[in-house]
């Protein structure tokens, strides 16, 4: 089985791209830049050009392929690349897939997306998921809530470095998860029947709140956290007045994601489809804490490390 990865230098493509190599399939990667998907190859991936922006580009991408597996996403403030990459650039691929005729098309998007249509990136993975099951290809669509990787710049290494937190003081829990986890799942469904043309909520055993994942930090750390309290409501007020000043137009978009701050969901029934499919329990993810523990474990031992190498040239400069 041949696989297109489109994506692949992001964080959860690399984590296919490589569990893919090791589990024993023919894995190509698109890229518009080989310089920056090097280390793709070095994994095992043919690298071969393809650029979402120019649509010509795509059908020789296809060559052999069995199956299309898209984790591409740019970024929330980005429109130009939104419209060109992430919808017609999308389009154009799903257009491709279908005329040849690949066996599965799997395409990551947002939990809750088609609640939020006045936020672009949204608005555009719900069209995209529509295009997609609207077509004659065989899909698997997977809604993703959040990667514990996002979580190091975001609470980690402020704790570490005593910087400022800025969080809401209304948090709401969302089921985090390892991208390594998440690519042992998304090559699972390429082997499993009941995965055809099913729409599954990707997500971690346990909810996290904001609170709870900076007292995982300062324990691991031995470090007290600086927070800085911004009410929902502050921001929504906030953001009525971005789009008045088109210098303001990139924190309009950002400030949209406030909304789902306020998104409660039905946990335990997204997860209990995805689990009973895949044969999941929660011993088969990677949690949360153990994650954090192994990350600070290994900075921690870095920062001594070095601490160690500059008493020792300081003892040497004295003798």
């Amino acid at each position: 089985m041949t696989l297109l990865i489109i994506g692949g230098t992001g964080t959860l493509g690399r984590q296919i791209v490589k569990k893919a190599v090791e589990e024993g399939f023919k894995v190509r990667c698109l890229v518009r830049n080989r310089k920056k998907g090097n280390f793709l190859q070095e994994l095992g991936a043919q690298l071969i050009y393809g650029d979402l922006s120019i649509p010509e580009t795509l059908p020789l991408c296809f060559k052999g392929v069995t199956s299309v597996i898209d984790t591409s996403t740019t970024r929330p403030d980005d429109i130009k690349n939104l419209n060109e990459i992430d919808c017609d650039g999308k389009l154009a691929l799903i257009r491709v897939a279908e005329i040849v005729k690949v066996k599965r098309f799997i395409f990551f998007s947002i939990l809750n997306a088609e609640k939020y249509p006045d936020i672009p990136l949204m608005e555009m993975k719900v069209k995209i998921e529509e295009t997609i099951k609207n077509s004659s290809i065989s899909y698997t669509i997977f809604r993703l809530a959040g990667f514990y990787q996002a979580l190091i710049n975001q609470y980690a290494i402020p704790v570490l470095d005593q910087q400022p937190i800025w969080t809401t003081a209304e948090s709401f829990p969302l089921a985090y998860i390892d991208s390594q986890d998440a690519a042992t799942i998304c090559l699972k469904s390429l082997l499993i029947k009941n995965s055809v043309n099913k729409t599954f909520f990707l997500g971690g055993p346990k909810l996290w709140v904001s609170a709870d994942i900076i007292q995982v930090c300062e324990k691991l750390s031995g470090q007290k956290a600086k927070l800085k309290f911004i009410p929902i409501a502050f921001l929504k007020f906030v953001r009525q007045f971005t789009n008045l000043f088109e210098w303001t137009y990139k924190i309009s978009e950002r400030l949209s994601f406030v909304d789902l701050l306020e998104e409660k969901n039905n946990f335990s029934q997204n997860k209990l489809s995805l689990y009973q499919i895949f044969d999941l329990n929660e011993k088969d993810f990677l949690s949360l804490e153990n994650y954090l523990q192994e990350y600070f474990e290994r900075i921690l031992k870095t920062l001594n490390d070095l601490n160690f190498e500059q008493t020792s040239k300081q003892r040497d400069l004295i003798v």
